[in-house]
């Protein structure tokens, strides 16, 4: 799942709230009461999803994250100041630049790629 918490809160909004309802950038509440099915359903949607404020990072690291995703994420930023990671000559300097970035992305598990919007999870192979 990409879908982050403003995607579903933007939903349940055109879902609930019609457009003749908002009067100067104010939403007034609609007659029809959300029923308990929809309630819930919302619920474990608005649980269920991303952060709006992912990490991001570049195409470069991200594709080295995923490469080392076996290590622990002080490992990998450890790796990337001792200029132990491989990849291009300049990785293991992209990832210092981008170290805070990349340590909440690991953390989390998940980040947005720079360059393509792409949201990728870190999973272990198993």
């Amino acid at each position: 799942m990409t879908e982050t918490k403003r995607d579903v809160f933007e939903k349940l909004l055109s879902e609930y709230v019609d457009d003749e309802l908002r009067i100067d950038g104010l939403v007034y509440e609609p007659d029809q009461h959300i029923g308990e099915l929809d309630r819930e359903y919302f619920t474990n949607s608005y649980a269920a999803a991303l952060p709006d404020d992912l990490p991001v990072v570049s195409k470069d690291v991200s594709n080295t994250m995923i490469n080392y995703r076996f290590l622990w994420w002080k490992e990998f930023l450890d790796k990337a100041y001792d200029n132990e990671l491989i990849g291009d000559e300049d990785i293991n300097y992209k990832v210092r630049s981008e170290s805070a970035e990349v340590a909440r992305a690991w953390i989390l598990g998940v980040w947005r790629v720079e360059e393509t919007g792409e949201v990728v999870k870190l999973e272990e192979e198993g």
